[in-house]
């Protein structure tokens, strides 16, 4: 399971979104092995006053927030935000103007189609 959460400038991410969207569920399905129907993703739009970001970067700054149940080992992670680095840079967002962020929780802190996560079965893998 994991929960993508994307921010960018409105008029950099909106015109890529698919292409944006696809570049992060392929990331995740190659580095996490999540299946393929399995995209949880939410894109956060903002205005030109509500994004700050430092001067070396460019209009197409974009932040990935992804929480994730725990248990993927550090070469899994590692190898998640390497996929994004490059699938995003040929969705058109250099690495320059990426930064990503993993959060880990529990199972059992997940509440998933009507029970606490560590109460369900799931189709792939979580700990590898």
């Amino acid at each position: 399971m994991a929960q993508v959460k994307i921010y960018g400038l409105r008029s950099a991410l909106h015109p890529s979104q698919k292409e944006i969207s696809a570049a992060i569920h392929g990331a995740l399905m190659a580095a996490f092995q999540l299946p393929a129907d399995k995209r949880f993703q939410r894109f956060f739009y903002l205005e030109p006053d509500e994004f700050l970001y430092p001067a070396d970067r460019s209009e197409r700054y974009t932040i990935i927030e992804i929480s994730c149940f725990e248990g993927r080992s550090v070469e899994a992670k590692k190898a998640l935000i390497r996929e994004l680095f490059e699938r995003l840079a040929r969705a058109g967002i250099q690495p320059q103007d990426v930064e990503i962020t993993i959060t880990e929780t529990p199972k059992h802190n997940w509440g998933i189609r009507g029970a606490p996560g560590d109460e369900l079965s799931f189709n792939y893998k979580v700990n590898f």
